[in-house]
């Protein structure tokens, strides 16, 4: 056999993986944290913003603030639920009425339970539901924008439920997560209605159409259970609007544009100037005025 030269010999296939990642997106097959990514700009932003998101997406870290705030919230159900001494899951018992984490009108002079309350839950279902609508819109948003925004927006709607309950429902409890999950709605509806023109129509229409429904079957169920269930202590529902007035002003502020810088957007410090004139009204309210005073 005649010898070959081995230079001209067909090279052995390799794997290109650098010509792979150099290749437009359209040509390679994209990872399943890719394709997660690419549906949630779709769903969440404008397509003049989708291309610099993508550039900077990542998957690590995941959203955890909501995956956090979720687990310790399920976690503070099951203890009450399982190992105090009043167990309950449907109703509320003592257990939860003697949390020192209940908002409760009379006790409302230890000021963390403007917060704490949302970390214990009326039963399955009011747990169950604030989880699932929580989750559904809070990783969208989170993986979108900041964990840090997200946080912010949520808790602010948190404490601004508790001290709308204390002035417009002065001598009702609160328990849940309601306030943080409202203001997630209402953030997430800020987005959808300020996109709307750059978005799919018919996505912005059932983005928006969406939030109305889930509000609106919420709010029947807040109403029914404050004014006709039969619980020995009422739940206040005024918690609902505190949490979704405070998501639609500074969702407006955080979620309307992605690649704003929100210390150089006047809009973020005149929405933090009115939040802290809420809260101090809320405040003063509370020691000179309220009725639970009496």
């Amino acid at each position: 056999m005649a010898d070959v030269d081995l230079e001209q010999r067909e090279p052995f296939p390799v794997d290109d993986e650098e010509g792979k990642r150099d290749r437009p997106d359209g040509e390679r097959k994209l990872g399943f944290c890719e394709k997660f990514q690419q549906n949630i700009s779709r769903w969440m932003l404008p397509e003049s913003s989708r291309s610099s998101y993508l550039e900077r997406a990542n998957c690590c870290p995941p959203p955890i603030f909501i995956l956090v705030i979720s687990v310790v919230e399920l976690a503070m159900f099951i203890y009450y639920a399982v190992w105090k001494p009043q167990k309950q899951w449907v109703t509320l018992e003592e257990g939860i009425w003697n949390s020192r984490l209940t908002y409760r009108p009379e006790l409302r002079q230890e000021a963390w339970r403007f917060i704490s309350y949302m970390f214990v839950h009326a039963g399955v279902e009011h747990i169950v539901g604030n989880l699932f609508m929580q989750l559904l819109l809070g990783i969208p948003l989170e993986m979108v924008h900041k964990g840090f925004e997200v946080g912010i927006l949520y808790l602010a709607g948190v404490l601004a439920g508790s001290l709308a309950s204390s002035i417009f429902d002065p001598l009702s409890a609160l328990v849940g997560a309601s306030g943080g999950v409202y203001a997630l709605m209402g953030g997430y509806f800020m987005n959808a209605v300020v996109n709307f023109r750059e978005m799919i129509p018919v996505l912005g229409v059932f983005r928006i159409l969406l939030i109305v429904l889930i509000v609106g079957v919420d709010f029947g169920f807040a109403f029914y259970r404050r004014f006709a269930g039969d619980e020995g202590m009422k739940v206040s529902f005024v918690a609902h609007f505190g949490g979704i007035v405070a998501g639609m002003t500074i969702g407006y502020v955080f979620f309307s544009d992605y690649n704003k810088k929100l210390l150089k957007d006047p809009r973020f410090w005149i929405c933090i100037a009115g939040y802290l004139l809420f809260v101090l009204f809320a405040v003063l309210f509370n020691i000179f005025i309220s009725p639970a005073s009496l």
